[in-house]
């Protein structure tokens, strides 16, 4: 087993929070949601045909680049390229995304938790659990270059793809790569600076050994090497000798992709081996055919926070738990235009380095602190009370029959972040469908007591540009920059 490097730096919330203003004496901020166009896209996307959407997206082109050497590569939904043949309706779709949603938090949770513990050799992590990762991108890998799928995680630093000789691998959309038919693969020595960051690294004639664990029991495991990687398929910019895990004995259900694109804060994440200054993604609805973008920028281009009047700007934390997650200065949440009376504490990391907000790409439904979401739910639950409620469907408890309706308003929700900046979301951000039938449910969640972590998932980042600013250490959110 081999532990990840964590680096220690602490930082903390400390705005305090106005008590929330009563709602039954002031009129509620609300946002339009139009259900008939909702609707529409549950059944779209369960006629769509995988193989016909995936040569599309092909023609429509993969990666760009600007005159100042950004570059940026295309994101797609999962759900349009890999689906299992056990999807018969939308609901079925909705609980097999909240079952990945479900085993992916759990994964976070224990990493955080065990994260410290000194007397345990925990593997190197990704963030991504068995059949998550909601959005991937297409790169090339290797001379001749050989275009796969990979995941989009802002929770891994570890980059890997399945090899050639598999001794175990899942099915994927592309042939397994064979480091022996490229000539610019590399196995990376013991020794290496690269195999030392692994902190605990295997060792195997003389070569690194990587290993990929996640929280239910899949993994993969293999030799660490360097690679050309070249965006889009093959004939985009190239960065060579690329650290990444080639992995030989891969368990688990990753449904089509090659493997995972560690977007994390550490040092072996691919943003920070090609010296990426700051990255950004827009992540369009998971029901829509449209695509987005990844973006990066370097030391010697322009960054790629916008500085527009409709962004907003916050720094990003860090635990002393991990280098790996991307932590968010939230101090509270608003509903209905009216700040709830939350602690900014609850969302604080604490002096151990539990807590905190992460913000995460392979999370769906954003997850609160328990009193933060009970807060939430009421409030949202007393701005609603004109609309028919029904039962909960898994993981979500607050759910209503909008059958008879074409569009509903709803009180808006915000994050709010210091110097009274709101995010304030749209309305399909946090009402989402879980069948064809006309059930919506409110989409966040609670974590458990215990971890005390709030995530902020991709469904309520959709249609935003999120962008991290490395250099400068903060995060910007721009809507309707995709």
């Amino acid at each position: 087993m081999f532990t990840p490097l964590f680096f220690c730096l602490f930082l903390f919330c400390i705005s305090p929070l106005p008590v929330v203003i009563s709602r039954r004496h002031n009129k509620l901020a609300t946002a339009t949601f139009d259900v008939s166009s909702s609707l529409t896209k549950t059944i779209q996307i369960l006629t769509t045909d995988p193989d016909v959407a995936s040569k599309q997206a092909l023609l429509t082109g993969q990666h760009q680049e600007d005159k100042l050497g950004n570059f940026s590569l295309n994101l797609h939904s999962r759900d349009y390229f890999f689906r299992r043949e056990n999807i018969k309706d939308y609901r079925s779709l909705t609980l097999s995304r909240l079952r990945r949603d479900a085993a992916r938090v759990r994964y976070i949770s224990i990493r955080q938790n065990l994260a410290l513990d000194k007397t345990m050799r925990a593997p190197v992590l990704s963030g991504s659990t068995q059949g998550s990762g909601e959005y991937f991108s297409r790169i090339s890998i290797g001379q001749p270059a050989k275009s796969m799928y990979m995941v989009l995680d802002t929770g891994s630093d570890v980059t890997w793809i399945q090899c050639q000789p598999c001794y175990d691998c899942y099915q994927q959309a592309d042939p397994i790569y064979d480091p022996t038919f490229s000539s610019t693969f590399s196995p990376i020595p013991c020794n290496s600076t690269q195999c030392m960051a692994l902190r605990h690294p295997g060792c195997l004639n003389s070569g690194c050994l990587y290993q990929v664990s996640y929280g239910d029991g899949s993994y993969t495991v293999g030799e660490l090497g360097t690679e050309t990687v070249r965006f889009g398929d093959g004939d985009g910019r190239s960065v060579s000798n690329v650290a990444f895990g080639c992995g030989h004995d891969n368990e688990g259900l990753f449904v089509g992709a090659a493997g995972i694109l560690g977007l994390g804060g550490g040092h072996l994440s691919f943003p920070s081996q090609i010296s990426a200054t700051d990255f950004s993604y827009c992540l369009v609805d998971r029901d829509s055919t449209a695509t987005s973008t990844l973006e990066f920028a370097s030391k010697t281009t322009t960054d790629l926070i916008s500085s527009s009047t409709d962004s907003i700007t916050a720094p990003l934390l860090r635990s002393k738990k991990s280098d790996t997650f991307y932590y968010v200065n939230v101090i509270g949440m608003s509903v209905g235009g009216h700040i709830l009376s939350i602690p900014s504490s609850t969302f604080a990391i604490d002096e151990d380095g539990n807590g905190g907000v992460i913000i995460d790409s392979g999370t769906a439904v954003t997850r609160l602190h328990p009193d933060a979401y009970s807060q939430l739910r009421q409030a949202f639950s007393e701005g609603t009370t004109a609309l028919p409620s029904t039962v909960g469907v898994a993981l979500f408890d607050t759910c209503y029959d909008l059958s008879s309706r074409t569009s509903v308003d709803v009180p808006t929700i915000g994050f709010v972040f210091p110097e009274g900046k709101v995010l304030n979301l749209p309305a399909k951000n946090y009402i989402v469908p879980v069948d064809s039938l006309g059930t919506f449910c409110l989409a966040f969640a609670p974590t458990d007591q215990e971890s005390g972590l709030s995530i902020i998932g991709n469904v309520q980042q959709q249609g935003t540009r999120v962008s991290f600013d490395l250099a400068k250490s903060r995060i910007e959110f721009t809507s309707d920059k995709c």
